[in-house]
């Protein structure tokens, strides 16, 4: 089965603070036209050093973000949360125009801008969309830390992570990325730190936009926001949704499943780079995947979504 590539309908616009540099800055999506992929822009310098392609070749600093650069050393941080919402809404081409070096926190989670993608409505292009298939496994490690992609005929992620903090713990959680599941399941899970982290980057000028109002922050086994978790599950949800996020820096939707084991941002790019690496691992190809999918993953079966934390 064929599909077309998609973009925005119409502009839209927000303003929001950057988590690390404290300001406000306004990001605006606008359509692009096909076979673009997805483009950041930044207004605020020269224009002919300003765009900066979504790739992962172009990533430059993975510290607490995912961070792509050009060659002229223009900067876009923190743009995995958009890039999921993007993957997420089925997005392939856009252009991210922003005044400022980071894409603003929101809320901590993609649900912000998966609210924007669909304000501003998505249309079909005229030409097939390109995905990436997995013909072998391919896996990278960093200590107890993996990261692995593996041939299937759905696009899944599963992720896990063990926590000494026994308010997180042990948490794993998988999920096919099919007919709305990454809005319903993921998309609003916000991320995570602990108060003495937060305050220590505070000190070191990082995370200056950090606050209660765009992440989870706990203080021992505390959880300081108000209003408690939105999942009992929310911290292995938000780093499968940082994954998503950055797999989506192939440049194109990836035809597999993604398992991590206490993953970050730096080994999810590092898995990307060994995989394009291997060309015996991967193919092109315009057949999307199938749509009655095995949602279980290889690791273990589908999880249904959790109830909603009530504390």
């Amino acid at each position: 089965m064929v599909v077309f590539q998609k973009t925005l309908r119409n502009s839209i616009s927000c303003t929001g603070v950057g988590l690390h540099g404290g300001k406000l800055i306004n990001m605006k999506l606008a359509p692009a036209p096909v076979n673009s992929g997805i483009v950041f822009k930044r207004t605020d310098v020269d224009p002919s050093v300003s765009e900066i392609p979504a790739q992962y070749n172009t990533v430059t600093d993975l510290k607490m973000c995912t961070t792509v650069e050009n060659a002229a050393g223009t900067k876009v941080a923190t743009v995995e949360h958009l890039m999921a919402a993007l993957s997420g809404c089925g997005v392939d081409n856009v252009l991210v125009e922003l005044d400022g070096p980071e894409v603003p926190v929101m809320d901590g989670s993609s649900a912000p801008f998966v609210f924007l993608i669909e304000c501003a409505d998505i249309v079909e292009q005229d030409s097939p969309r390109r995905y990436i298939k997995v013909l072998k496994e391919v896996e990278v490690s960093d200590g107890e830390a993996k990261a692995t992609l593996s041939p299937s005929d759905n696009i899944s992620v599963a992720f896990e992570i063990d926590f000494d903090n026994p308010r997180i713990g042990k948490q794993n959680c998988s999920y096919s990325l099919r007919n709305g599941t990454f809005k319903n399941e993921l998309s609003r899970a916000r991320t995570f730190g602990f108060l003495g982290e937060f305050e220590q980057l505070k000190k070191l000028g990082l995370a200056k936009g950090g606050s209660l109002e765009n992440a989870i922050v706990l203080s021992g086994t505390d959880i300081l926001n108000e209003e408690g978790l939105r999942y009992d599950d929310e911290f292995v949800r938000h780093k499968a949704l940082d994954a998503v996020g950055d797999l989506y820096l192939a440049g194109a939707p990836i035809i597999g499943e993604f398992y991590g084991f206490r993953s970050g941002h730096a080994l999810n790019n590092k898995l990307l780079h060994a995989f394009f690496a291997d060309e015996d691992a991967w193919c092109y190809t315009t057949e999307a995947p199938v749509r009655i999918a095995n949602v279980g993953g290889a690791h273990w079966p589908a999880k249904k979504a959790a109830a909603p934390a009530t504390d």
